[in-house]
């Protein structure tokens, strides 16, 4: 368990608990379906594409929501983070290609008079926030589990 395992697309591992001497058993996203969202990303953001911006913003928040919820039980906080600045990056990149923006046009487009950054958002279709997932992990935890043979009354 110390080398851990992949499972499901999840890696599960026994390690020590930061700050204390205690162990416990993490899953954390494997390589691999990581390597494969970003493969789809990059597909879709093909800076020689010439796709309708909207469609392919409508197609990629499909893909990453899909896949934050089937790893947001995991330990993916700072995974989600680094894959929605990768995303981010690659849609800017892709429409400055596509527009033949400079990053003057960039930022004259997704920041307001103040200098905030927008979301990205192409005829009302915004980017999904990977890091706005709620990550909720390990809702049972030892003897809170339920167990049907602690009760007394079997009939």
């Amino acid at each position: 368990m110390s080398e851990g395992f992949d499972f499901l697309g999840l890696r599960i591992q026994w390690r020590r608990k930061r700050g204390t001497d205690k162990w416990h058993v993490y899953t954390f996203i494997a390589d691999r379906p990581i390597r494969q969202l970003k493969d789809k990303i990059r597909a879709l953001t093909n800076r020689t594409s010439q796709q309708n911006p909207r469609d392919v913003l409508i197609r990629l928040n499909q893909i990453m929501r899909g896949w934050a919820n089937y790893f947001k039980h995991a330990v993916c906080k700072a995974t989600l983070t680094s894959l929605a600045s990768f995303t981010w990056h690659r849609m800017i990149s892709w429409w400055m290609a596509l527009h033949r923006w400079q990053w003057k046009d960039v930022r004259r487009r997704f920041t307001d008079h103040t200098g905030r950054w927008h979301k990205l958002s192409a005829d009302g279709t915004e980017l999904f926030d990977l890091q706005a997932v709620a990550v909720t992990r390990y809702r049972y935890r030892g003897n809170t589990i339920p167990n049907p043979w602690t009760h007394l009354n079997h009939a």
